[in-house]
């Protein structure tokens, strides 16, 4: 005899609404940076975790310093959804085997991330930087640009003397002269132009495109795809909301960007589309040459098919 049969009928109907209250605190786990624009907007503002608790569902929001932390958490099932990401981040997780979904993109902003130089300084062409010493954020989107701003120039990796360094570190090193040039993405950008009266020698155009990527692991992309609808509907209400005020969003971020001026980020935020799309297969071709190039400058430990991974669309756009 099922033990269900020989319960009485109270029993059987607490142990149903255990049941229902147990589904009714069902936890979405999000991972984010403090460079997770978008998502640190919808986590100050609170209408997504409304949103979710109506559907039953909590949300507990979880910081990581970079993005390859953060997939790694995604892979290993201790978040269930990232904030966006570098688009050179994913390939390092699938090249680590990681199963996940690509669920959203930030469309290109080439513009968003550049080669700087000081103001003063003799680099004028891309060819000038053979023999300089460059600081650069290794793996990251200014690496991959490095590596194509050299190829157009008809140079190679071997002609520069790469700087390994966080973005911190890479605006102190221009400052005091100890690299030529520094490659870097937004806000720093802006603010080394600001506030060091650094010149782009290139941005990313007919580079590097610079698109964002937010991914989620494939068996919660798999079973919850309504969790992924309501995340997706209001990344693309807070984008909308974003470039309708940018003076507004720019206030809200200083405090979470390290109190950097809120015209210096209003500045950088233009640079930035924050147009957010579903991802298919063919948004993903940037993502081979990439995969292709860190393979080829040994980053990547084998080669990768970057139009592998699984993508999501919303029911509704």
């Amino acid at each position: 005899m099922k033990l269900s049969r020989s319960l009485p009928g109270g029993m059987l109907l607490l142990t149903a609404l255990l049941s229902l209250s147990a589904q009714a605190d069902e936890t979405l786990r999000i991972g984010y940076q403090k460079s997770s624009t978008l998502l640190t907007l919808i986590k100050q503002r609170g209408d997504l975790d409304k949103s979710l608790a109506a559907q039953g569902i909590r949300v507990s929001w979880h910081e990581f310093s970079s993005g390859l932390p953060l997939l790694e958490a995604l892979n290993l099932n201790n978040i269930d959804l990232s904030a966006d990401v570098a688009d050179t981040v994913p390939l390092f997780a699938q090249a680590a085997g990681a199963n996940l979904t690509y669920y959203a993109r930030e469309t290109p902003s080439p513009d968003a991330q550049a080669i700087l130089v000081p103001a003063d300084s003799s680099i004028k062409t891309l060819q000038d930087l053979k023999g300089k010493k460059i600081a650069v954020t290794k793996a990251a989107g200014s690496h991959y640009l490095l590596i194509a701003a050299l190829n157009k120039a008809g140079l190679t990796f071997s002609d520069i003397s790469p700087a390994w360094l966080t973005p911190a570190d890479g605006r102190a090193a221009l400052e005091n002269g100890s690299v030529a040039a520094w490659v870097t993405w937004e806000p720093y950008v802006t603010s080394a132009q600001v506030e060091q009266h650094a010149h782009v020698l290139t941005s990313g155009k007919g580079l590097a495109t610079y698109q964002r990527y937010y991914l989620a692991s494939t068996p919660f992309a798999r079973t919850h795809p309504q969790v992924l609808d309501t995340v997706f509907q209001a990344l693309k209400q807070e984008s909308v909301w974003l470039k309708a005020h940018p003076s507004e969003a720019a206030a809200r971020l200083s405090p979470l960007w390290g109190k950097l001026p809120v015209a210096t980020i209003e500045k950088a935020n233009r640079q930035r589309s924050y147009q957010v799309e579903a991802v298919t297969k063919s948004d993903l071709a940037e993502q081979q040459t990439i995969a292709d190039a860190f393979y080829h400058a040994k980053l990547l430990p084998k080669r990768i098919n970057a139009q592998a991974p699984a993508t999501w669309q919303p029911t509704t756009n």
